[in-house]
């Protein structure tokens, strides 16, 4: 199987992935507290912001494969500075605040689930870039897959 075929496979399974759990009904197999749902809102939108502001980055480059484009360059400043998959970041942000304010173990089994499958894109999209960005290993090697690097302030001495 090719890479595009590959890669148009893993946009479909993204896409029944993050559908089953938009579409999955409010259950009440635990409680959602307000501060809750307020969270999961903030948390939802800033995952919006975040994969949109990742994705204009992008420019010509972005695709919704995760095939590189030929035209594509290596991205290492924008969000991409702080995380190699910024516009994963954002959809797992949104995927994490579906599931935890939808009430249901079964929105928080499909959101494990579809946070694994993004680790598991990630990973094989990652080899597609090594093979054809000689700089990417170093990259990868320096900047985290998902989450920035969070360092205290440090103390003169």
């Amino acid at each position: 199987m090719n890479q595009r075929t590959v890669g148009w496979l893993f946009v479909a399974a993204q896409a029944v992935l993050i559908g089953a759990l938009a579409l999955l009904p409010s259950a009440d197999h635990y409680p959602v507290p307000s501060w809750l749902r307020s969270l999961s809102t903030v948390v939802f939108w800033s995952g919006v912001v975040l994969a949109v502001i990742a994705g204009a980055f992008l420019g010509r480059a972005l695709t919704a494969t995760p095939v590189p484009t030929s035209h594509a360059t290596l991205k290492t400043s924008g969000p991409y500075r702080f995380v190699r998959h910024p516009i994963y970041t954002g959809v797992v942000l949104i995927v994490l605040a579906m599931a935890a304010r939808s009430g249901s173990v079964f929105g928080l089994a499909i959101g494990a689930v579809t946070i694994g499958f993004f680790h598991g894109k990630a990973a094989w999209e990652e080899q597609r870039l090594r093979d054809r960005f000689p700089d990417y290993a170093q990259y990868a090697a320096t900047t985290p897959r998902f989450l920035p690097k969070i360092t205290g302030r440090s103390s003169p001495t």
